[in-house]
């Protein structure tokens, strides 16, 4: 079992800190994630009533990656839950997003690996995710491609 987070250094490289999501990131992360809506109009509004829920929630995990100026350039947005079919509880990644001149410098590398440690904290025995433009990138992390992904607009 991963140490817990309090006694784990944040996932750092020489250009990229990672660390759980702050009050004060809220302008940042808001910068990032309307850069990263394609499929939604971006509501500032309800951005701001989420993040400010989702930084408490202990079964959310809001992480964001900052380079050596403290400059918060990527984040990722997971969630555990418990299922039946997995044997216990799951992790889900909804949303991750680098800064396209920041990207191929490690950072959503270091980003899924501080989210694996905290579910693998959570004792969740898998992660899951959809993606239409990244299927590379997690690859290269080691997920495989399992189902399709559906939906249904309410």
């Amino acid at each position: 079992m991963a140490r817990p987070e309090s006694e784990r250094s944040p996932a750092s490289n020489a250009a990229v800190t990672v660390r759980r999501a702050l009050t004060s990131d809220l302008d940042a992360v808001e910068s990032l994630a309307h850069s990263l809506a394609t499929s939604f109009t971006f509501d500032e509004r309800a951005f701001r009533a989420s993040f400010s829920r989702l930084i408490v929630r202990d079964d959310a995990r809001l992480l964001v990656s900052c380079d050596d100026h403290r400059t918060v350039d990527g984040y990722l947005l997971g969630f555990t839950h418990d299922s039946f079919f997995a044997n216990g509880p799951v992790a889900w990644i909804e949303e991750m997003f680098v800064i396209d001149s920041r990207r191929r410098f490690g950072i959503g590398r270091a980003l899924a690996e501080e989210f694996e440690a905290w579910a693998r904290g959570r004792d969740a025995t898998l992660i899951a995710l959809a993606t239409r433009r990244a299927a590379p990138f997690y690859s290269a992390l080691g997920y495989e491609e399992s189902a399709s992904y559906w939906r249904k607009l309410l």
